[in-house]
C-alpha cells in the first residue's frame, strides 16, 4: 500500500500511525552520513541504519564484521532478495515507529528508496565530500569494516557504485557539502533541510 498525504492507514479495523516523512541519507562512503545520523539522533530524531541492518544480519550468521565480509553479505542479500533487500530489513521498524520523521542512514540504490516510498513520503538528502576528506574520515573512524588502505578504500567505492549509489545521489532532493565543515555545522545543515521539508523552517 502506498501512502501519500495521509499518515494513517487502516489495518484489521484499527488505525496505525506512520511517519510523516522518511529522510534518506545518501552519499559515497565517508561523506558524513553517519556523522549526520548520530547528530540527529542526539537531538531526538529516530535514525535507522542500513549498515547496521547488514551488521546485525552478519552477527546472526556468526560472521566477523570485516569490510570484506559485510560487503559480500550486502551483495548476497541483494542477489537473494532483490535490490531492495536491505531496506526490507528495516521496514518493520519504520512501520512501528512513533516518530514523525525517520532518518535512514546509508541509502545505496533507488530500489531501496522505492521500498520506503511504499510506507510514506520520502525525501533524499545527499552528502558530498572530496575523496581526500572521505578517506581521512573513514581512516580515523575506527570501525571494523572501515578501509585501512587506499586500495581497500577504492574497492569499497567500487562496490558502492556497483549497487547503484550514484543514481540515488543524482536524484537527491537536496545536497549538502562536508568539505571544510565541522560536525556541528554539518548536522545543523541537515537539520535545517529536514525542518523545511516538514514545514517547520
Amino acid at each position: 500500500m502506498r501512502v501519500t498525504d495521509n499518515i494513517f492507514i487502516m489495518i484489521y479495523g484499527g488505525a496505525v500511525r506512520l511517519p510523516r516523512l522518511i529522510v534518506c541519507l545518501t552519499g559515497m562512503p565517508g561523506a558524513g552520513k553517519s556523522t549526520i545520523a548520530r547528530g540527529l539522533r542526539g537531538i531526538g530524531y529516530e535514525v535507522a541504519s542500513m549498515g547496521d541492518a547488514v551488521r546485525e544480519r552478519a552477527k546472526m550468521l556468526g560472521m566477523e564484521p570485516t569490510g570484506e565480509n559485510l560487503g559480500s553479505l550486502m551483495l548476497k542479500l541483494r542477489r537473494d532478495g532483490g535490490p531492495g533487500a536491505v531496506a526490507n530489513l528495516l521496514e518493520p521498524r519504520i512501520r512501528g515507529s512513533a516518530s514523525d520523521v525517520v532518518v535512514i542512514d546509508g541509502i545505496r540504490s533507488n530500489a531501496e528508496i522505492e521500498v520506503f516510498r511504499g510506507i510514506c513520503p520520502v525525501r533524499i538528502l545527499s552528502v558530498h565530500a572530496s575523496t581526500e576528506t572521505r578517506y581521512g574520515l573513514l581512516s580515523g573512524r575506527g570501525r571494523s569494516d572501515d578501509p585501512g588502505t587506499p586500495e581497500a578504500f577504492r574497492e569499497r567505492d567500487g562496490r558502492e557504485l556497483g549497487v547503484g549509489i550514484s543514481d540515488s545521489i543524482a536524484l537527491a532532493d537536496e545536497s549538502i557539502s562536508n568539505n571544510d565543515t565541522d560536525r556541528e555545522g554539518l548536522v545543523e545543515a541537515a537539520r535545517g533541510v529536514i525542518l523545511r521539508w516538514v514545514g517547520h523552517g
